[in-house]
């Protein structure tokens, strides 16, 4: 008897945890619908690779850049937000050149030869640049070995940093003084080299600004995993007030130029 009702109760609970398992909105269906809905959100996203679509979560890269005032070293960080749209951060690093800067090296009475001194110059213009953008992609690649076209659009804070432009000379008594422009010129002293790009860190002074750029880049990465791609575009920047650069030329606070950048990196 007793085997009788230990059966029944063995049947009644293994029949009721198999009602449950395939009852509708079970825990098992429930999980069976997720690594579907997975699957076919991975099936998409290899569609659209083979496709040539670029295809990520986010990506990083360095770049070199090259501009008609100047040149500098980035980094940037970017996010997948919507279809063919990223946000990025952007960071970078640059000095800016005068157009009159020039490098000259003569010889002073047959017995010293200036070393690499730019005549006139005041000070080296450094900025760091914090700022997002957004990367629109306007071309699609076609397929991996394509090109993909992308516009870029963003701007953010720019702190200039002004070192003076420190140079060795001889004074009128033939002693050795560390001394800068337009000092230099009003006193007659002879020039010998520039002091370095070590010197005169002490005297910085900080300029805070903003700034705007807008480029288009062209990735010729050969799979959709790297980056490797050409960046043109336009940058403006305004600062605080304004940058002396070249003794007896007129200091400015807003610049504009346009630059060349190479990128390297790669996408998750």
């Amino acid at each position: 008897m007793k085997k009788i009702v230990l059966c029944l109760a063995a049947a009644l609970i293994t029949g009721s945890l198999l009602a449950q398992t395939n009852a509708p909105g079970s825990k098992r269906e429930a999980r069976q619908r997720e690594k579907d809905e997975k699957r076919e959100r991975i099936n998409a996203l290899i569609r659209q690779e083979e496709e040539g679509e670029i295809v990520y979560n986010k990506h990083s890269l360095f770049n070199i850049k090259l501009a008609t005032d100047g040149y500098g070293i980035g980094y940037e960080f970017g996010k997948f937000k919507a279809n063919r749209k990223s946000f990025l951060y952007q960071f970078e690093l640059s000095e800016k050149k005068h157009p009159k800067e020039k490098k000259q090296a003569a010889s002073m009475d047959n017995q010293f030869r200036v070393n690499s001194v730019v005549y006139g110059k005041t000070n080296n213009f450094y900025q760091f640049k914090l700022g997002v953008a957004q990367q629109q992609v306007i071309g699609g690649k076609g397929n991996k070995n394509g090109v993909s076209v992308s516009a870029i659009y963003g701007g953010g804070l720019t702190l200039g940093m002004l070192k003076p432009y420190l140079v060795d000379a001889l004074d009128q008594y033939d002693e050795t003084i560390r001394s800068r422009y337009p000092q230099i010129i009003d006193s007659n002293y002879y020039e010998m080299k520039a002091a370095g790009v070590t010197k005169g860190w002490n005297e910085m002074k900080l300029r805070p600004g903003l700034y705007a750029k807008t480029a288009m880049r062209f990735d010729y990465g050969r799979l959709n995993e790297t980056i490797t791609a050409i960046e043109v575009g336009l940058g403006v920047e305004y600062y605080s007030n304004k940058i002396s650069q070249m003794a007896y030329n007129k200091d400015k606070q807003f610049f504009f130029n346009a630059y060349l950048a190479v990128l390297l990196g790669k996408r998750k």
